[in-house]
């Protein structure tokens, strides 16, 4: 669906189930984005159902699965969700630890964005990150979102809101 030198993104299917059981139990994952509750490869199958399948049939996009192109790896997850609370869709992107520093983050999620521009038509992109996610909020930046505010959470937790205009 979205390819760039090194990978190829395209829609999560039932069949990754076990990727995404991996990468939603990854301590960081935990920490910065939060327990999904995935224990075992029935749920990550009724999660994607849920979610990824749902969203890509409602918004005409969703997070996609991030793969090394050569050797159709997955290696993280890279889209845009759109959330109830918040106006305008949201860049969101998680990869496994070993393959972090190593330019995915960067690589994909400047090639959803362009496709959220070009190809969705999108007039603006946000995201949110936890106050203590710096590596987040330096990868967001440096494809072009710029801090807007803290919005507050229903838990009581001020996140960061980025945002860029199209």
């Amino acid at each position: 669906m979205i390819e760039t030198e090194r990978l190829s993104l395209r829609e999560i299917a039932a069949d990754d189930a076990a990727f995404i059981l991996e990468l939603y139990n990854e301590p960081s994952f935990q920490k910065y984005i939060g327990d999904k509750g995935i224990t075992d490869i029935a749920a990550a199958q009724k999660y994607i159902e849920a979610n990824f399948t749902k969203s890509y049939a409602e918004n005409g996009f969703g997070l996609w699965l991030v793969e090394l192109k050569e050797i159709r790896k997955p290696v993280g997850i890279c889209g845009f969700v759109k959330r109830e609370t918040l106006e305008f869709p949201d860049i969101g992107f998680a990869f496994l630890t070993q393959y972090e520093k190593q330019g995915y983050g960067f690589e994909s999620a400047k090639a959803v964005i362009e496709y959220g521009r070009s190809a969705l038509k999108m007039s603006k992109v946000i995201a949110i990150t936890t106050q203590d996610n710096a590596a987040s909020g330096r990868l967001l930046e440096k494809i072009g979102l710029s801090f807007e505010k803290f919005i507050d959470t229903p838990n009581g937790e001020d996140i960061k809101l980025y945002s860029i205009t199209f």
